[in-house]
């Protein structure tokens, strides 16, 4: 452990990138598997009852997973492990763990059960037009009973990444999720269309999350003691430090959540609006996961250790490199999420049951919510800032006011725009999240290379623009009878075009990425 900790501090950034490449290419593999899953539904459901009620079914105890099991991991799980794996004993460390496992046990076993026999109302509340059809709003409630014990399954393996990750472990938890996707893969194709693929999949899927992961923390020391402890102080940090954090990690669930709302009135958007939403979020979610989240998520460490050590230069200079490198990355993806929403999701999703009239209203969904991709990921970084930094009251203020911007846009924009008018108004309000934030967080740290920040996203997003142009004009000329032929053209001569212009406008990040590169192959 101590050479670990030694090389994370002579060079913090080859550490960060060596776990977000980790995590990166778990998240690749398993984003792939659920496209292949949201591909199985797309065909076989289309955007009807099975398709909308599975969306509004998982929405919930995803939405639960993300407040008690992930956000609690990122805001105060991770920080506090990490600072008690340093300062205590490995005793004192798995105690803890311990009584943190026992406390979640009552707290989860409590909402599933609530969850169980609230399924009704809830389903009302998030989707209020689903009242209007009965054979839907019976199906989403059924659904919904049935997978709420995954709540539980699910924050407990998200409480396993989170002690395994404030250990500096992250091959395992990382590819953990792509077991659920597996599991819903086998289960939809084994039963079809209907509910019994879809439930028995997700419990499957989130009880081998959990599974997969209890021997790597059982050779790292954990002993299980159940139910003999409930009380310690840095349990009671934690659940400080994460209550504020019920609302501002939670953001982009907590604005679906408001979508799906707004989504499932059929007579302003359309028929299978929340279906609509979900299959174009998803392909957001696809570079977001591979490289937003991974990086957020394999930074968090470091930035604890950095403030642990009060080495403050060292900190504002990794958050400036780190949201150099988001730019990098998500800029060039959001200009060819809008230039290829089209053929993108002709060539995933079309066929069967997803006809034309599908793939045109969920293409513009995409284009839309592309938009904010960059403050999507931009976000992350800062607040694991913050979290870092034991500061989880502001992100959840800036949370608050985005929730309330989102709903007012989803209003004013649904009318005009239909369901891409929701799309729209998840991105402006993602912007506006990411903007006061870092506003913010320059005042509490001080300046961290904003100058340098401001000229490499002016230079990525011109050779970003300049990208997308190409792509545009090749799509319009060069049109190839196989779909995925096709769309693999297109996205060739989006990567090749976009070093080319890196080059241009001597975009700095791609030289950084390619020296590191070549470092790691010798």
């Amino acid at each position: 452990m101590s050479t670990g900790k030694s090389n994370l501090k002579i060079n913090p950034k080859k550490s960060v990138a060596k776990f977000a490449s980790i995590i990166g290419t778990a998240t690749l593999f398993s984003r792939v598997l659920g496209f292949i899953r949201d591909i199985i539904i797309a065909r076989l459901f289309g955007i009807y009852i099975y398709a909308q009620a599975f969306v509004v079914a998982f929405k919930i105890p995803n939405l639960l997973r993300d407040f008690v099991g992930e956000g609690a991991s990122n805001s105060a799980i991770v920080p506090v492990f990490s600072e008690y794996s340093l300062k205590h004993s490995k005793e004192e460390f798995w105690e803890l763990a311990n009584v943190l496992l026992n406390l979640l046990l009552v707290v989860l076993s409590v909402i599933t059960i609530l969850g169980i026999a609230l399924a009704p109302l809830i389903v009302r509340v998030i989707a209020p037009g689903f009242v209007a059809d009965p054979k839907k709003l019976e199906t989403t409630v059924t659904l919904t009973r049935v997978i709420f014990p995954y709540v539980l399954l699910i924050s407990l393996a998200a409480y396993s990444v989170g002690i395994l990750n404030s250990l500096k472990q992250f091959t395992i938890p990382a590819f953990a999720p792509c077991l659920l996707n597996i599991s819903l893969i086998i289960f939809i194709l084994i039963f079809g269309e209907g509910i019994v693929g879809l439930a028995t999949g997700i419990l499957v899927g989130g009880f081998l999350q959990l599974a997969v992961q209890i021997p790597l923390l059982y050779k790292k020391g954990f002993r299980l003691k159940l139910f003999k402890k409930f009380k310690h102080p840095a349990a009671s940090l934690i659940a400080r430090l994460m209550l504020p954090r019920l609302l501002s990690s939670s953001i982009y669930q907590l604005n679906n959540f408001a979508d799906s709302i707004f989504g499932s009135l059929a007579w302003v958007v359309g028929e299978g609006g929340v279906a609509v939403l979900y299959f174009s979020y998803r392909l957001v979610l696809f570079p977001l996961g591979i490289f937003g989240n991974a990086l957020s998520q394999a930074i968090l460490p470091t930035f604890s250790t950095q403030v642990l050590d009060r080495d403050r230069d060292k900190l504002k200079e990794m958050l400036s490199w780190s949201l150099r490198v988001i730019f990098f990355v998500m800029l060039p993806a959001s200009i060819g999420l809008m230039v290829l929403s089209r053929p993108i999701i002709a060539t995933l999703f079309g066929g069967g049951k997803f006809g034309i009239g599908s793939v045109r209203i969920t293409s513009a969904a995409l284009f839309f919510y592309s938009i904010g991709l960059f403050a999507y990921a931009g976000t992350k970084i800062l607040q694991s800032c913050f979290f870092a930094l034991k500061d989880t009251r502001t992100p959840a203020k800036i949370a608050a006011v985005a929730l309330i911007v989102n709903v007012v846009l989803n209003i004013i924009l649904m009318f005009p725009l239909k369901i891409a008018g929701l799309a729209l108004a998840t991105s402006l309000s993602g912007i506006n999240t990411f903007l006061l934030l870092l506003v913010i967080l320059k005042k509490k740290l001080g300046d961290f290379q904003i100058p340098r920040v401001k000229s490499s996203f002016v230079r990525i997003l011109a050779a970003s623009l300049c990208m997308g142009a190409v792509c545009f004009l090749f799509s319009s000329n060069i049109i190839i009878a196989n779909k995925v032929l096709n769309l693999s053209l297109l996205l060739l001569t989006g990567i090749l075009s976009y070093i080319g212009f890196c080059f241009i406008f001597r975009v700095s990040e791609f030289r950084d990425l390619w020296d590191w590169l070549k470092q790691n192959r010798r």
